[in-house]
């Protein structure tokens, strides 16, 4: 496999079920967390922090005993920074069917022993689909700055306008 990329695989378990009978969101999460932190320190060789997570689409439920896949791929890296898309598929383990049921763009930075952003070595997308992911991470980068922009602006009124 290459660094760039990492595949977690596990069951489901009763542990993770909500009230509904499905695994909780949060719990997808943190798996997710876990696969885009190991794929940016395998990177990176560095421990990492999370330092954004964007888009998570929960498209289909996973069901307690699912085989649950996390494929973890750096898409896009700065100079502390870097880019991870996790896509988790589940399936019953006795079956060749999975279904795609989460996607989640992550940010990672790398961080020194002080606790200060270390650097991380430079991604070249190799294929047409690692372009088309590192394409989609820069418009995903400036998106996220307008938004902050946006953000910013809103707060500030709110500070003008609020009483005392």
């Amino acid at each position: 496999m290459p660094e760039h990329e990492i595949t977690l695989r596990f069951l489901a378990e009763p542990s993770d079920v909500n009230f509904g009978g499905k695994v909780f969101g949060g719990s997808v999460m943190k798996w997710i967390d876990h696969a885009g932190y190991t794929c940016a320190a395998n990177w990176s060789h560095s421990y990492c922090v999370t330092a954004y997570v964007g888009g998570i689409r929960f498209l289909r439920p996973i069901r307690i005993g699912d085989l649950v896949e996390l494929r973890a791929e750096l898409i896009h890296t700065g100079n502390t920074s870097m880019h991870i898309s996790v896509s988790v598929y589940a399936r019953d383990p006795k079956s060749d069917d999975a279904r795609f049921t989460t996607h989640c763009i992550l940010v990672f930075v790398a961080v020194d022993a002080e606790g200060r952003p270390a650097s991380v070595p430079s991604f070249t997308p190799a294929t047409e689909h690692s372009r088309r992911l590192n394409d989609y991470a820069q418009k995903m980068i400036e998106l996220r700055q307008n938004m902050q922009d946006e953000a910013s602006a809103f707060l500030s009124e709110l500070e003008i306008d609020s009483p005392g």
